[in-house]
């Protein structure tokens, strides 16, 4: 089992171990104060990352190796210059009219240009084990970057980035386009799925030379009736993938949950009770019927249902959900649980779970219990077992 915890908040990463007892206790706290925005553990070589998000400082990242003690600085993911808008025609900074951008009437006005610049680091993850040095980073705004020497250097992904596609993406939960999920298939390193909100899901086969939108299935309840099964302007809220089982893929949408069992090329909408709605999924590792959930209300009311902290499980692909409340707080209860704030360990039956106001909870039986860690830390915006 997973026996450290990473924990990204607020105010600094929090390292927790498990001792001999069972009993899981805080080993370290680095980058105290500063918001950090994701952490990851490379399984291949024990490096440990941490991208922070300074404001007017810009965005950082700090890398520790493998029975280290200290941090050292890495590169963070540059765009390069942006080119100026053609003014002889109206269209977006790219070169695509605006008529292809509204999928509306050709005199509709042009959005505002999303700049070239890093925002944020929303998502990382290593490469295959064939592939030491790897990584794969999305940031927003909507870029994606890769390193093949653990963070020292990036290059912009831009057979993806130069999709005309783009120009129709738009922000789902920050002001411009992010992506915040990236499954590498652990059969074959170069197919790699990505998640936009909002852009739908997008996939390579070819280690990124060329890219294909794969969302079919999924709905936007969102947008007009005409263009609710759009690939492109789906809001999937996070991507996950049965790493024993990769054809079988979950999403939690703006609009519901989607499953796929061919490996996202279809999906298919699940109901699931108190709510579909929600952010956070995880994927059981072994058995592709089974994910969890933190269900919560829909759209301007983004609270538990009824005040009520719950989280969901299937273990038959989505046909029917158990609801587990036990250990989670009484009514009422405020808590929401961002897109990567619930982690599952290489078992299957060990999970974390961090919330917007502070708390984390875990569980050792398959999400049914829940155990207590603090109610009393940061905002949490990253839980990951290492």
């Amino acid at each position: 089992m997973g026996d450290q915890l990473l924990v990204g908040t607020r105010k600094g990463l929090l390292i927790l171990r498990r001792d001999s007892a069972g009993d899981w206790r805080q080993d370290s706290v680095h980058f105290l104060g500063e918001p950090v925005s994701m952490v990851l553990a490379d399984p291949r070589d024990g490096n440990l990352y941490a991208a922070l998000n300074l404001g007017h400082f810009g965005v950082k990242l700090w890398r520790r190796r493998a029975h280290g003690t200290e941090w050292g600085v890495c590169s963070v993911p540059v765009y390069p210059p942006q080119p100026e808008p053609d003014p002889r025609r109206e269209s977006a900074p790219d070169g695509v009219p605006a008529a292809a951008r509204t999928g509306d009437r050709a005199e509709a006005s042009p959005p505002a240009p999303v700049p070239w610049s890093l925002q944020q680091i929303w998502s990382m993850e290593a490469g295959g084990t064939d592939e030491p040095g790897v990584l794969w980073v999305g940031t927003l705004p909507g870029g994606l970057f890769r390193s093949g020497d653990g963070g020292a250097t990036w290059a912009l992904n831009r057979p993806l980035w130069d999709r005309p596609e783009r120009s129709e993406w738009f922000g789902g939960g920050y002001d411009t386009p992010g992506i915040h999920s990236i499954c590498v298939d652990p059969r074959d390193s170069r197919h790699v799925t990505v998640a936009v909100s909002c852009g739908g899901v997008w996939q390579t086969r070819d280690g990124g030379k060329s890219w294909n939108c794969t969302a079919s299935g999924m709905v936007a309840d969102y947008m007009p009736p005409e263009r609710r099964e759009d690939g492109n302007i789906q809001d999937p809220h996070r991507l996950v993938q049965c790493a024993g089982h990769p054809n079988a893929m979950w999403v939690q949408h703006h609009g519901g949950i989607f499953r796929s069992g061919d490996g996202g090329m279809h999906w298919q909408r699940l109901h699931a009770r108190p709510s579909s709605f929600g952010f956070a999924v995880a994927a059981h590792p072994r058995r592709p019927n089974t994910a969890w959930f933190v269900p919560a209300v829909k759209d301007e009311c983004r609270v538990p249902v009824d005040g009520r902290l719950v989280v969901t499980r299937t273990r038959d692909g989505g046909v029917s959900f158990d609801v587990f409340s036990d250990g989670l707080p009484d009514v009422p209860a405020y808590d929401l649980v961002y897109r990567h704030g619930l982690a599952v360990d290489h078992s299957g039956d060990r999970l974390a779970m961090g919330s917007t106001t502070g708390g984390l909870w875990i569980s050792e039986s398959g999400g049914e219990r829940w155990k207590l860690f603090s109610a009393h830390l940061p905002p949490i915006y990253c839980v990951r077992f290492s």
